[in-house]
């Protein structure tokens, strides 16, 4: 069976500790470089489900049923 993927929320919990972790300065040097590779590749998957959900939330379906961009009028 897969692996399920984390929630975001639990991804960016993780990544809060992380940084605080590094931040601190209380980690050697080796720990600190697998934290810091680990960090970034969670910070570039939370960007990204950041940016496919607000892709999705700015369309709107119209009445004949297509998915159109949300378009403000001011």
């Amino acid at each position: 069976m897969a692996k399920e993927e984390a929630k975001f929320e639990d991804k960016l919990n993780e990544l809060e500790k992380m940084v605080s972790e590094l931040e601190s300065g209380d980690v050697d040097l080796e720990d600190a470089i697998k934290k810091y590779t680990t960090a970034m590749k969670l910070a570039k998957e939370c960007s990204e489900k950041l940016k496919n959900a607000e892709e999705s939330v700015n369309k709107i379906l119209m009445e004949n049923g297509k998915e159109e961009d949300f378009n403000v009028e001011e």
